[in-house]
């Protein structure tokens, strides 16, 4: 564990439910009631930015982005899904792949944003019934 790692809560803990793990990179599943199947793809290595990899290894981390987001398609169908690598709270590789409905508490905000609607309980709990599917389709990407 490096000095830069020794504070850092994706190198401590999974950083959510784990469903697929390689030696590069963990794909793990966000426990966020309102946005059921929100994912994170999470570099196994206490790496700052993108670029501190070298370009083989931003290959294997993006297709696991978009095999992520191919998958969250097919299953939770929303309308849009939303990309985001910030790290700016957590310095360490990760991406946010956030399925998107027209009518969730926020959009078309980010989900970190205000909302802008109420909560459609029938519609969060038919998406949180997809969630064993999901949990399924990306044990293996």
């Amino acid at each position: 564990m490096t000095a830069n790692s020794a504070h850092c809560e994706l190198c401590a803990g999974d950083g959510g439910e784990i469903l697929h793990r390689t030696d590069k990179y963990r794909v793990v599943l966000v426990d966020d009631a309102r946005y059921p199947g929100f994912c994170r793809v999470i570099w196994q290595e206490h790496v700052k930015e993108m670029t501190d990899l070298p370009v083989a290894d931003r290959e294997v981390f993006m297709h696991a982005v978009w095999q992520v987001e191919s998958t969250l398609r097919s299953v939770m169908q929303p309308e849009k899904i939303n990309l985001a690598c910030f790290g700016n709270m957590t310095p360490h590789l990760h991406w946010h792949v956030i399925p998107r409905y027209l009518d969730d508490v926020h959009f078309p905000n980010p989900v970190w944003g205000n909302v802008k609607q109420a909560e459609s309980e029938a519609a969060l709990a038919a998406r949180h019934a997809l969630l064993p599917a999901l949990r399924v389709a990306l044990s293996h990407p």
